[in-house]
């Protein structure tokens, strides 16, 4: 197991500086190329591509020994590439670790990384919900302990860095890695992001944060599309989430956008790469490319002439480290640092990082013994217990006529319609090892208990009568099966209609990572589906099972009951089978706003009066329903909004608001600040989440939640360029969600123009203050 990632004691830490000075003092140039690139095995073109334009960049695999003779960076994906064993793998993966000690001049390990956006993307391994789902939870604390519980089955099996998570603030819905995002709201992408890394890291694992910068904002939402955004626009909202990340929660690591911003490629970036990250923000870890980012600056990009330039390109800019492997930093590099077209210090540069980061997790410690695992339980009873609490707390209500909850349902007829309802796979998201990795190999078990949403309704509702008809394929268009599914709703109390996504890659799902979509409507005939089944006039329950979401005003507006549940994960058909049932009462809030057309994208709630709807146009922009939406079974009541009357631009502004279970029986309320700038030097949004905390009450308990929210939350870059928090009104309010007003107070912010300087820009954590009565 590698060691924690924390400061160490300060003479460990002059020894360990001391031992890179030492060996980069000692190596070839061949030596320090090989640090910087990683190697992928086992990769068989004819088992599916799961990286970009895998199938052309990948190249021979030369084995383990030849590639690494010289010593080796990374291992990339030592589990996550296929199916196997995770004790026998690890046995590999040390005796790997063992060789590069013995048969390497220099006998440096290699630093071991996977996937880990919703668990372990191995097999065997818990698959928890997908970054929607967290967001939805509006709980940093639950997802800092699911990432702890990830990094300590990481660090198990030996992996010492995690390719998660992904900050991008959702922009485009179409935009086919939505699934991969925790919100539309920077602030909460930023809180959500950073409990992740300190949960992740506290384990010993280095977090990665993806994908560095803008790329959620391609235009017309394509994956790898050019993105075209001012530079305020990156300041304020795109790069917010990483600077916290970085500056509270000490992430170890960044990986770079495969985005072009206004034409250049961020791979070859130096602004944001080495003046943004490294001089401004003192960022001390490791940039490692995203999957051939670096070829692709020849290859896609076209502003390299070959992989040499590529190569100069990247180094220059601050890519430390080539990833997959090393197509362009071991033979291109080593050419352009003999011709003298990059000299050799920026090669010393990012090796220097990458010693230091091995120095840190003790790899470069005398006595260093890589250890197998032995018998390793990658999905026991904590790791599932924290997957269905996180998966209970996503389950959005989107809308309830008094259908639900559905009690016990004895002696009831329930019809269980559509796509979704029998499917495992509907379950989880691209990057779990389900969608990414099994499809390539036919007849190979999950490896993880799943249950179906059928099944696990059928164990919710033991006394029900359910009856199931699939009606259509999630996107096969076949709608032969329509008829015989309104004719079950028809002759059923109740109706159980569930839709959505599969999700995959590349064009192989609706939802996941290059699977992009043109407009926002429901995949293949499901909505015809769903029509079909509300004609009925039987209530009905739609479950959404999702990656993003989708314009379906009619299914919100005509159904008894709408629930939302972003891939919920191993856990989460149980999950929704309970909320169903009533034996979990939901408290889920929308990370993203519900579009009311399918072709009203891009969109968010973070946008100035201009867009708004207004007589200048016929269209009104605004969402079937906002950021922050969700129902309960019980009901909450605010009182006693309070707000400091003045602060200053450099203080913060503290508030407090007392919230009520006003029903019968116990729940969450997410209670939500917002801060609103009604005047100031360039436009801002009409509001802004600022503060928010999950408060669980039993009936007629009550709470008083405070918040002291840093007036740094309202920097924003003005006409110099430069970012600051200005002096004047602002308003403070309660809501329950961003469209939901239960009460403001104005504060006035005094002083000069606050400007936030590198060193002044971490953001201050919103603290809360409980106090319950009966």
């Amino acid at each position: 197991m590698p060691a924690r990632v924390e400061q160490p004691a300060p003479e460990h830490a002059e020894r360990r500086g001391r031992r890179v000075e030492e060996l980069l003092d000692d190596m070839s140039l061949d030596e320090k190329l090989a640090q910087l690139v990683g190697v992928w095995l086992n990769v068989n073109r004819d088992e599916g591509v799961v990286a970009p334009l895998q199938d052309s960049m990948q190249g021979e695999d030369v084995g383990f020994e030849t590639f690494a003779r010289a010593g080796l960076g990374h291992v990339t994906r030592h589990y996550g590439t296929r199916p196997v064993d995770p004790a026998r793998a690890s046995e590999v993966l040390a005796a790997r670790q063992r060789w590069l000690r013995d048969h390497t001049r220099l006998g440096i390990p290699a630093l071991a990384h996977e996937e880990c956006l919703t668990g372990l993307a191995a097999w065997r391994a818990t698959t928890y919900p997908v970054p929607p789902a967290w967001g939805a939870s509006f709980d940093p604390g639950l997802v800092e302990r699911m990432g702890r519980r990830i990094g300590e089955s990481m660090a198990a099996l030996g992996v010492h860095q995690g390719l998660a998570p992904v900050l991008d603030v959702i922009r485009d819905q179409r935009w086919g890695r939505v699934e991969e995002c925790v919100s539309e709201d920077p602030y909460e992408v930023a809180t959500i992001g950073a409990a992740y890394v300190r949960g992740l890291q506290s384990a010993g694992v280095i977090a990665t944060l993806k994908h560095f910068v803008g790329y959620s904002n391609s235009r017309a939402g394509r994956n790898l599309a050019p993105v075209h955004a001012g530079a305020r626009e990156v300041a304020d909202t795109l790069l917010f989430p990483f600077e916290v990340a970085i500056k509270d929660a000490g992430a170890g690591s960044v990986m770079n956008s495969y985005a072009e911003i206004d034409g250049v490629p961020i791979a070859a970036d130096t602004r944001y790469l080495t003046e943004v990250l490294r001089d401004e923000w003192e960022f001390r870890g490791t940039v490692v490319a995203d999957y051939f980012s670096v070829a692709f600056l020849h290859t896609l990009h076209a502003v390299a002439e070959d992989a040499e330039d590529a190569a100069v390109q990247a180094l220059t800019a601050g890519i430390d480290v080539e990833l997959p492997t090393g197509v362009a930093y071991l033979e291109p590099l080593k050419r352009a640092v003999a011709s003298g077209r990059i000299e050799e210090r920026l090669v010393d540069r990012a090796l220097r990082r990458v010693l230091r980061q091995k120095a840190e997790l003790g790899l470069l410690d005398d006595g260093y013994e890589p250890e197998p695992s032995g018998p390793v339980e990658l999905d026991g009873p904590e790791s599932r217990e924290l997957a269905r609490l996180l998966a209970e707390e996503s389950i959005v209500l989107l809308t309830n006529d008094g259908v639900l909850p559905l009690g016990d349902a004895a002696g009831r007829s329930v019809a269980v319609v559509g796509p979704n309802a029998d499917s495992v796979a509907a379950l989880f998201g691209c990057y779990s090892f389900v969608n990414h990795v099994l499809p390539h190999f036919a007849g190979v078990e999950p490896g993880i208990d799943s249950p179906t949403l059928l099944d696990a309704l059928r164990e919710a509702l033991p006394d029900a009568v359910i009856r199931a008809e699939r009606g259509t394929g999630v996107d096969d268009g076949d709608r032969s099966g329509i008829a015989a599914a309104a004719r079950l709703a028809a002759g059923s109390d109740v109706a159980v209609l569930v839709l959505g996504d599969r999700s995959g890659l590349f064009g192989r799902g609706t939802s996941g990572e290059g699977c992009d979509v043109e407009s926002l409507d429901l995949p293949g005939a499901q909505l015809e589906l769903a029509e079909a089944v509300l004609a009925t006039g039987t209530p009905t329950v739609v479950v959404l099972m999702t990656g993003r979401a989708y314009a379906v005003p009619g299914v919100i507006r005509n159904a008894a009951a709408v629930v939302q549940a972003y891939f919920p994960g191993e856990e989460g058909a149980g999950a929704i089978a309970r909320v169903l049932s009533g034996a979990v009462n939901p408290s889920g809030r929308l990370p993203m706003s519900m579009p009311r057309s399918p072709a009203g994208q891009p969109y968010s709630y973070l946008h100035p009066k201009l867009g708004a709807a207004g007589s200048v146009s016929n269209i009104d922009p605004a969402p079937e329903l906002p950021f922050g939406h969700g129902l309960s079974y019980t009901s909450f009541s605010y009182e006693d909004l309070t707000a400091v009357e003045s602060a200053p631009t450099g203080g913060s502004i503290r508030c407090s608001v007392t919230v009520r279970n006003t029903g019968d029986r116990a729940g969450a309320e997410v209670v939500q600040v917002y801060v609103t700038d009604p005047i100031a030097s360039v436009t801002r949004p009409l509001a802004q989440l600022a503060g928010y905390v999950r408060v669980e009450l039993g009936p007629g308990e009550r709470a008083t939640a405070g918040f002291d929210v840093p007036a740094r939350l309202l920097a924003f870059t003005g006409r110099d360029g430069r970012r600051g928090v200005e002096p004047g009104e602002v308003i403070v309010s309660v809501r329950r969600s961003a469209a939901d007003v239960v009460d403001e107070r104005r504060v006035t912010l005094t002083g000069p123009v606050h400007e936030i300087t590198g060193a002044e820009r971490r953001l201050t954590a919103v603290s809360v203050e409980r106090a319950q009565e009966a």
